[in-house]
């Protein structure tokens, strides 16, 4: 088994804030990505009083080999009150920015899409302050259910492509690279004052040409915001780490990424798509819509 390096080790957390955060959420009944994909930040993003929100789980109807969220059970009917517990945890937790992603839901005929509204809905009625992201899956591309998301204005619209185009039948094999693209394409389209957002994990066996390759393919389509982290092994039943990169490499596709126009880059070994996610607030001021 591959030994993490140094730079991948994290601090241990203060767990009596970590407690607060997950009691909040269990009084509640609400999952959360940080637990259900064993994300490494967990305890950092906590200690902050923060989380990015799962709904309509945590059964998901794809098995990509790299997600750690369960894919076996079977999703459940929506549950109508979630909307309103989660504006209510946004509520408790202060949240000046929240981020809200899903599963997975294919089974639906608009992806869930209407959940994600009703969800808009109810944290700008209980928090009108709080900015609003939404880490959408790529609905299969049904573009009507996404218009119906770009309609309730996020502030952000978040989709990840995860690999390089090479990479996707393997690590992602029921989505597809052009789809994503579009997806953020047609995001800015429809709606130019939502800044758009994606995300790529490394380490999977791609080369440094076909990331840049990636990067420029994300800003052709008009992608603002862009996350860079390091894939790790969830269980030995995921795929295995090709390998872990340096520091210093994320620091060289930041710097290509701002070349190219990004508005801002999250570029490090544990970076993932909603590390640091509050500091769009900052870039709305820069780069006002």
């Amino acid at each position: 088994m591959t030994v993490k390096p140094q730079w991948l080790r994290v601090k241990a957390p203060q767990w009596e804030r970590v407690g607060n955060v997950k009691e909040i959420l269990r009084d509640l009944s609400l999952n959360t990505v940080c637990e259900e994909a064993s994300c490494p930040n967990i305890g950092e993003c906590f200690n902050a009083g923060t989380a990015t929100f799962l709904i309509m789980g945590p059964a998901c109807t794809r098995a990509c080999p790299y997600c750690d969220i369960d894919f076996e059970k079977k999703p459940q009917a929506l549950d109508p009150t979630e909307p309103q517990r989660l504006a209510q945890a946004v509520q408790r937790l202060k949240l000046n920015h929240v981020v809200i992603t899903s599963v997975n839901r294919d089974d639906l005929p608009d992806g869930g899409a209407s959940q994600f509204v009703e969800c808009i809905q109810a944290v700008r009625s209980t928090m009108p302050d709080t900015t609003i992201e939404v880490l959408i899956p790529d609905l299969c591309g049904n573009w009507q259910a996404l218009e119906i998301i770009l309609a309730a204005r996020p502030e952000v619209l978040n989709h990840n492509t995860e690999t390089v185009k090479r990479l996707y039948r393997k690590v992602r094999p029921q989505g597809k690279y052009d789809r994503t693209l579009e997806l953020l394409q047609r995001s800015r389209q429809l709606a130019p004052g939502v800044y758009t957002k994606s995300g790529i994990m490394v380490g999977l066996g791609e080369t440094d040409a076909e990331i840049r390759e990636a990067m420029q393919d994300l800003r052709a389509v008009g992608c603002d915001i862009l996350t860079l982290g390091q894939y790790l092994q969830p269980t030995q039943k995921h795929l295995n780490v090709e390998s872990f990169v340096p520091p210093e490499q994320f620091d060289a596709w930041r710097e290509f990424g701002e070349s190219l126009g990004f508005l801002q880059i999250v570029a490090s070994p544990l970076t993932r798509s909603s590390y640091h996610a509050e500091q769009v607030r900052e870039l709305m001021k820069l780069y006002p819509r």
